[in-house]
């Protein structure tokens, strides 16, 4: 079967945002029009003269691919033409829930019926791995580095779900690159609802979590699996579908399996406060089987 997203890109082995991509494009289908942010995506897809996009494919800037799908939604109504077609929007985690946040938020205010899709590898990969509103807590950056005054990130991970949530959005979703049947799934969903759309896919980046290539589906397994980005799904501001956890795993063994994390995995005291976290959302989102 033929892909909308081809290979010989130039991603890093091992690339979680390219395995989403290709599940979000493939699931959406040729009838579809993607507006793309600045970042990883975007450099290592589409260098001139190659494209590896098998749809039409706009980029603009670092802030402004909602703005751009905003355009290309209203465009479309115009001429009479959106029923047939998707619209797409996505980005990083960075310029998603910080630079692009503006944008992002004025077309789910304005009522776009437009799927944004958020890459979360929670940093700056393409720019040199510095940390973003979505970096989570005590994760070793170039701009978050551990030493005398901080052991990483000292700022909580943005809940840009909630916030996506609070807009009153048709659907928002979390999904993983761990669980491309879940990819697919909610992709297919949000497309069937009219109205703006939110889903964020946690995608792991070998080379700023310094972990093995290999390794990219364990661990993004491994992140749900201990609690620490729970896959769950609200329309119009309501919880209304979670995936259940049968038997949480400790998230010493997420934590241990990323360079990013080393210079805690020794200090047990730290792991427990990343473990409280864990433990909050399996709480506050019935994560318990």
């Amino acid at each position: 079967m033929a892909t909308l997203f081809s290979p010989g890109h130039t991603a890093c082995a091992g690339c979680g945002q390219a395995i989403a991509a290709r599940l979000v494009v493939d699931t959406a289908g040729p009838n579809t029009i993607i507006a793309n942010n600045t970042g990883c995506l975007e450099v290592f897809s589409t260098k001139y003269p190659e494209s590896s996009w098998g749809v039409p494919w706009i980029h603009s800037l670092f802030e402004n691919a909602a703005a751009v799908a905003s355009g290309v939604e209203a465009a479309l109504k115009y001429l009479g033409k959106k029923e047939n077609i998707n619209v797409i929007a996505q980005a990083g985690d960075g310029g998603t829930g910080d630079i692009g946040l503006q944008a992002l938020s004025g077309m789910w205010e304005r009522g776009h019926d437009i799927l944004y899709v958020c890459y979360d590898n929670e940093a700056y990969m393409n720019t040199g791995i510095q940390r973003s509103g979505l970096t989570p807590y005590e994760s070793n950056t170039t701009t978050s580095p551990p030493g005398k005054v901080s052991l990483g990130n000292t700022r909580p991970k943005k809940p840009m779900p909630e916030i996506a949530a609070a807009h009153n959005l048709a659907y928002v979703a979390t999904s993983s690159a761990g669980f491309p049947r879940d990819v697919q799934k909610k992709v297919k969903k949000a497309l069937s609802i009219k109205g703006p759309k939110y889903l964020q896919i946690h995608v792991p980046c070998p080379l700023g979590w310094r972990h093995i290539p290999g390794a990219t589906l364990d661990i993004a397994k491994l992140a749900v699996d201990c609690g620490l980005y729970p896959l769950i799904e609200y329309e119009f501001g309501k919880l209304t579908q979670v995936r259940k956890i049968v038997k949480p795993k400790p998230v010493e063994e997420y934590l241990k399996s990323q360079g990013r994390f080393k210079h805690i995995v020794n200090l047990p005291e730290e792991i427990k406060v990343i473990q409280e976290i864990a433990n909050n959302n399996i709480e506050k989102y019935g994560l318990i089987k």
